[in-house]
């Protein structure tokens, strides 16, 4: 910097440019403009030699580091406060610099805080009682020369240690994973009581504080079929380290040094290995051939039969409120009345780019055309309400009904021009709420209705049900008879009794 500063005045730049050139202080600039060569590097000398503030803290910082080494620069400078309260007053940074010297000079590697996990080796499970899943992914050598990344899915029965691999040339859907289940069921002749799997987005949707949510597919096909998924708890691959050990396996003994063609090809190549390694030689743990075991073992699992899969690939799908389902990112609708509450659930499948939703009995409820657009509703028009009957028989039956109500036809009319979107309710609601009401009644609010221009079905029958309350609340009013002639008793002779006028001329005075 010194240099620079002599430089940029050789070069007729004033004190206030070089300041502002180099972004340093004008009395630095200064400074460096009124010593010569030999004075500065006198002075740069000295001052790298000045004595370092916490030098005398040396051996506490080293004791601490040897015993945690892991303590980071600020927890350091925190101790140092807390054991000397006289601690000279200097920057954080300055007291890293400081550590890390320390770490340096005496070799002290700053280290993470880990303590062992304590592993305890669990008894040998039952035949039949459990098998682990897992997924992994390898890039192979392509005939090309170049490289071709291959997902794989292995399952392993955890007794026997009989494993299954099953590979394709593209990542893992919920759908690809239960046909991955099929073909290792079929290859193990039958199902474990338990599987235990790690936390994958294809099978699980949340942990949700242990009321697992498992995608739609896969909760499907695990209430059809007999095992019972068990997922780890998040980063602990460990509770299934079996498969864990031969996701590893596939890739050192198997895939290493293979030429990828196709998955066909792959998969046979696997089911030759596991007759011939895999499950063919003994096995490191247990000391057995998995294959023998095996023969043991598929006494013990649940049967597996093909008409379990699911029929024609119905997947299940929540009903929205407005009677609609979302799929692929649009909504169909549904016949009114099908959303019956929260767990209202359709089945869906697609063929030949047309859907086709069954209720959960399996009969079809509609079918749509699939949509490639996005956030559009595809919509069936006799999906909107019940056309069970036409609006003209309606309005035939209910004039037939109440037709001969006077104003009644001027009450529809009006009706009709204001709230054509709502005729329909209206006369189902006049059809069946107007059962059971004298027609006096009815009249006197149709009446009512029409001088208070209140064109509303639901009115008109409130109305109506008010005139009728109000009536039998008046007949039950009766006013209590008193039989004189039984509660009196006038004989001929009596004489009524009368004021002396002297009373009230006292009362005037």
């Amino acid at each position: 910097m010194w240099y620079k500063v002599k430089e940029l005045n050789s070069k007729g730049l004033n004190k206030s440019q070089i300041s502002v050139e180099l972004s340093l202080d004008r009395s630095t600039v200064r400074k460096y403009l009124s010593i010569d060569e030999q004075s500065f590097l006198e002075w740069i000398s000295v001052v790298q030699h000045r004595p370092k503030k916490l030098k005398e803290y040396g051996q506490f910082v080293k004791a601490i580091l040897e015993r945690h080494p892991y303590l980071s620069a600020s927890q350091v400078e925190d101790w140092l406060k807390e054991h000397y309260p006289d601690l000279p007053c200097v920057h954080s940074k300055t007291v890293y610099n400081f550590v890390e010297q320390i770490r340096k000079q005496f070799a002290i590697p700053k280290t993470s805080i880990t303590l062992p996990r304590q592993y305890e080796k669990l008894p040998e499970t039952a035949y039949g009682d459990q098998a682990q899943a897992d997924f992994g992914s390898f890039h192979m050598l392509s005939k090309d020369g170049g490289r071709r990344k291959v997902h794989f899915f292995v399952m392993i029965l955890s007794r026997s240690r009989q494993k299954f691999i099953y590979f394709q040339d593209r990542p893992f859907t919920s759908q690809t994973t239960i046909e991955a289940h099929n073909h290792a069921f079929e290859y193990f002749e039958g199902q474990p009581d338990k599987i235990v799997y790690d936390q994958d987005r294809v099978l699980m949707v949340d942990e949700n504080l242990g009321d697992l949510i498992l995608t739609r597919e896969f909760q499907l096909y695990s209430s059809q079929m007999t095992f019972t998924p068990v997922f780890c708890r998040k980063a602990d691959p460990e509770s299934k380290g079996k498969v864990e050990n031969v996701v590893g396996y596939v890739k050192k003994n198997f895939l290493r040094g293979r030429t990828y063609t196709n998955a066909q090809a792959i998969n046979e190549s696997a089911l030759e290995w596991l007759t011939r390694t895999g499950n063919g030689k003994v096995h490191a743990g247990i000391q057995k051939i998995p294959y023998r075991e095996w023969l043991v073992e598929r006494d013990y699992l649940h049967p597996y039969y093909k008409e379990s899969v699911i029929k024609d690939n119905l997947l299940p799908y929540k009903v929205r409120k407005d009677n609609t389902i979302s799929y692929k990112s649009n909504f169909y609708t549904l016949p009114l009345n099908t959303y019956q509450g929260t767990d209202t659930t359709v089945f869906l499948s697609m063929e030949n780019e047309t859907i086709y939703l069954y209720a959960s009995d399996k009969t079809l409820l509609t079918t749509h055309k699939f949509c490639n657009e996005r956030g559009c509703t595809i919509r069936n028009t006799d999906h909107r309400r019940d056309k069970s009957q036409s609006l003209t028989t309606l309005q035939s039956e209910v004039t037939e009904l109440l037709g001969n109500i006077s104003g009644f036809k001027l009450f529809i009319d009006n009706l009709s021009s204001e709230k054509q979107r709502y005729l329909r309710d209206n006369l189902q609601h006049l059809k069946t709420k107007s059962v059971g009401i004298e027609i006096p009644f009815l009249e006197r609010a149709v009446q009512f209705c029409l001088e208070n221009s209140m064109f509303n079905a639901n009115t008109l029958i409130q109305t109506a049900v008010h005139y009728h309350k109000q009536s039998q609340a008046i007949k039950t009013i009766v006013m209590p008879q008193i039989d004189i002639k039984n509660t009196i008793s006038i004989e001929s002779d009596y004489e009524p009794q009368t004021s002396k006028i002297n009373t009230y001329q006292t009362i005037m005075q």
